[in-house]
């Protein structure tokens, strides 16, 4: 069973940077596509970011130059750098982890992704 555990989670100011991650256990990370979601309240989860397990990356327009996805297979653990950070970041944001093998596809639906973290709070205050 595969186990992801965010951390990194905060309260910052607007402008200010943040760093959240991922660390994953169960099987083997460096094969498979990781993944980045937000939730804000009353709102649907959506698509912040995703690195496959070759390393290629791709972000949601919201986020596009302020992020940046990466990750770290000695360590199973994948990251998200959050820079610049706006009042309609907030959010929970929420690591997942793919569910096919070898997989190049950038996944943005949530229904694609296998696992999922039980989520770090993300407060941007103006």
């Amino acid at each position: 069973q595969v186990q992801l555990v965010e951390s990194g989670g905060g309260l910052v100011q607007v402008g200010n940077s943040l760093s959240v991650s991922c660390a994953a256990s169960g099987r083997t990370f460096s094969s498979y596509g990781m993944g980045w979601f937000r939730q804000a309240p009353g709102k649907e989860r959506e698509f912040v970011a995703s690195i496959t397990w070759r390393y290629y990356t791709y972000y949601a327009d919201s986020v596009k130059s302020r992020f940046t996805i990466s990750r770290d297979n000695a360590e199973n653990t994948v990251y998200l750098q959050m820079n610049s950070l706006k009042p309609e970041d907030t959010a929970v944001y929420y690591c997942a982890a793919g569910s096919t093998i070898y997989d190049d596809t950038h996944h943005t639906l949530a229904s694609d992704y296998a696992y999922w973290g039980q989520g770090t709070q993300v407060t941007v205050s103006s």
